[in-house]
């Protein structure tokens, strides 16, 4: 069986261009599943997106083409500033970045902005170059004079990964609660017991639904909290080690270690080793974000995946609503778009070797 011949509308002058339904018809999906991927919906498949944004290269399509004819066809120009994030971390939200930039007439400056008390100042000058939307990833979207800045300029702002974001600004996020929660209870329902958390940075605001979550799991399954269990983090593979070493050196050690994003877990894999310990037969440990160095270390890690480039892709979605919606002058409400995390189990856990007494609360 052969499938048909699709053809490419035509571009010349005097004949339409392409338009939705002809994205749906190369992507095999419906025009309102295509709307809902140019919208940012999250309750598209990823694989479907994939499909539609394939076709959209395809064609040329540009999702945004009625809304530029009445507002005007100059380029989006967006910011983009980063506060010396991992590598890992930063490499996939360019890719994201830059992905959806080409297929929604955006042009994309990147800033590193420091996170200090210049913070402000280096906003104000990425704000006097005339950008009509900035996005923010953690831990820019976190600090207050940053935002103040921005949206007392009317420009219009996407924080991303923001777990607390100001109700005035559009955002991205996953459920992080739900998602620490839901690793927590995996390792549980193995057989650990004694489960180290490693927290995230005090002053970005996932850090806190992500130790929520460990805690919800604990209490829910009947696990006792052990104080000494939780220590702190910084985002960084430093401070990983840090924790690893602390929570490695206690006379009841964790038979599981749950660190709150990969750099810290990979850390702790590290110390792990150092001790001839064998990961997961003697320690198993698990991170968050899923980025390249989940699957660079050896073993593999287990991990919560959140789809950070799907998330910039959909940030540069969200902000060209906004600032096409601003050109037009017609008014329009603050987004906060929830995008699906999932639970990656790799080669860094299994239930305990020796599994100990269930310390069960009375």
């Amino acid at each position: 069986m052969t499938t048909p011949e699709f053809k490419t509308p035509a571009t010349q002058e005097g004949k339409r261009g392409p338009n939705m339904v002809d994205v749906a018809k190369l992507a095999g999906v419906s025009p309102m599943t295509v709307s809902r991927v140019m919208n940012g919906k999250a309750t598209v498949r990823s694989s479907t997106r994939k499909k539609v944004a394939n076709a959209v290269a395809a064609l040329n399509y540009s999702p945004n083409q009625e809304a530029r004819t009445l507002a005007g066809s100059r380029p989006i120009r967006v910011g983009f500033l980063y506060s010396k994030p991992s590598g890992a971390y930063l490499a996939e939200f360019l890719l994201g970045l830059l992905s959806q930039a080409s297929l929604n007439n955006v042009q994309l400056f990147v800033e590193q902005c420091e996170a200090g008390e210049l913070a402000a100042e280096q906003t104000q000058r990425l704000i006097d170059n005339c950008l009509d939307g900035i996005i923010l990833p953690p831990p820019l979207c976190d600090i207050s004079s940053i935002i103040e800045r921005i949206v007392g300029a009317d420009i219009p702002l996407v924080a991303v990964a923001c777990g607390q974001p100001d109700s005035r600004v559009n955002a991205v996020s996953i459920d992080d609660r739900q998602a620490a929660y839901l690793m927590t209870r995996h390792l549980i329902e193995l057989g650990h017991q004694r489960i180290g958390f490693v927290m995230g940075h005090p002053h970005q605001s996932v850090s806190a639904p992500r130790l929520a979550g460990y805690q919800a799991a604990l209490q829910e399954l009947g696990v006792e909290p052990a104080a000494e269990l939780v220590v702190p983090g910084m985002f960084n593979y430093r401070s990983g080690l840090d924790a690893a070493e602390i929570l490695l050196s206690l006379p009841d050690r964790p038979t599981a270690i749950f660190a709150s994003n990969d750099d810290m877990a990979a850390a702790a894999v590290a110390v792990a080793h150092r001790l001839g310990l064998d990961v997961p037969g003697d320690l198993t440990v698990a991170g968050f974000d899923d980025t390249a160095l989940a699957t660079t270390i050896w073993p593999a890690l287990t991990t919560v995946r959140q789809p950070i480039a799907e998330m910039a892709e959909s940030a540069v979605r969200c902000l060209v609503r906004h600032v096409l919606a601003q050109r037009s002058q017609t008014p329009s409400a603050a987004e906060h778009i929830f995008v699906e995390f999932t639970l990656i189990r790799r080669q860094s856990d299994a239930a305990p070797r020796i599994r100990p007494p269930i310390r069960v609360r009375t």
